[in-house]
C-alpha cells in the first residue's frame, strides 16, 4: 500500500490525530442544554398550577384543563392560559408544570409528528407517540412538565399520563396537577365504559370545576378538547354552565 503524500489532507489528518491535541469524536453532536435554576428561582418561574384531564370514551377520547397561569401558585399571572394542544392530526398534549417547559415540548413534539409523517408517508401511532414523548421528558431540557397525551389511531382510543422522568402510564382515564385529588373524585364517582364523547365533556368539565373551587394554582374556566377520527377540536369557556 503506498504511504500518503506528505502534506496531503490525509496526512495533516494523521498527524493532528497523533499528536493527541484532537478527539475524533469531538466535537459531540446533540449535547441538551442544561438549566441552573436554585429554589428561590423557582418562586418566579411561570407556572400553570393546573388541573388537566383526559378520558378514552366510545367515540374517542375527551381532555380538559382550566385557564390560568400562576407565579409559585401565589399570583395569579395569566387568566386564559389553552392548556391543550393538537401535536398530531389525531392527537393532543395538555399542559401542567412550568409554562416555558410545557410550550417548548408541545412544539417538539408536533415537528417531532409532522417530520414522521413527511418521512414516511403514515402518521405516528400513538405508542409510537408516547414513547417518542417519554424519551424526550426522560432526555430533554423541558423543566418540569407532567403532562396528558390522548389520541386515536387504528387501534383505538388512548390516554397516557407522563412525568417528568419519562414515565409513561396508559388508562382509561387520568389526571395531573395541583388539582389533581380533587378532580380524581368526580371522575372515579362518573366515569364509566363506553361514555360518549359528550357525556364525558360533562364530567372532565365537573372535574375540573370542582378542582377550581378548592386548588388556588387552578380557575378562570374550562379548555375542552374533542379527539376523533375526524381530527382534534378544541373549545375554551369562560362560564362552567355553558359545559355543564
Amino acid at each position: 500500500m503506498r504511504s500518503p503524500m506528505h502534506d496531503s489532507e490525509f496526512s495533516r489528518n494523521m498527524e493532528r490525530f497523533g499528536s493527541g491535541q484532537t478527539n475524533p469524536y469531538e466535537p459531540e453532536i446533540g449535547s441538551l442544554p442544561e438549566n441552573n435554576f436554585s429554589k428561590e428561582d423557582m418562586k418566579n418561574v411561570n407556572k400553570t398550577g393546573t388541573t388537566t384531564i383526559g378520558l378514552t370514551t366510545a367515540d374517542g377520547v375527551v381532555m380538559a384543563t382550566d385557564m390560568r397561569a400562576s407565579l409559585g401558585g401565589r399570583f395569579v399571572s395569566n387568566k386564559n392560559v389553552q392548556k391543550v394542544e393538537q401535536i398530531h392530526p389525531t392527537a393532543a398534549l395538555t399542559m401542567a408544570g412550568s409554562v416555558g417547559g410545557a410550550q417548548s415540548f408541545i412544539r417538539t413534539m408536533r415537528i417531532e409528528s409532522n417530520l414522521y409523517e413527511s418521512r414516511r408517508g403514515e402518521q405516528m401511532s400513538m405508542q409510537a407517540l408516547s414513547t417518542l414523548a417519554g424519551n424526550m421528558l426522560r432526555g430533554g431540557p423541558f423543566f418540569m412538565v407532567s403532562p396528558i397525551l390522548g389520541g386515536i389511531d387504528e387501534e383505538g382510543a388512548h390516554i397516557y399520563s407522563l412525568d417528568p422522568a419519562g414515565g409513561v402510564m396508559s388508562d382509561d382515564y387520568t389526571v395531573t396537577g395541583s388539582g389533581m385529588q380533587l378532580a380524581y373524585g368526580v371522575l372515579e364517582q362518573e366515569y364509566e365504559d363506553g361514555l360518549s364523547n359528550e357525556e364525558a365533556k360533562t364530567i372532565a368539565a365537573r372535574g375540573i370545576k370542582s378542582a377550581v373551587e378548592r386548588d388556588t394554582g387552578s380557575g378562570n374556566g374550562v379548555f375542552l378538547a374533542e379527539i376523533t377520527d375526524e381530527g382534534v377540536t378544541i373549545n375554551g369557556h369562560k362560564n362552567f354552565d355553558d359545559v355543564l
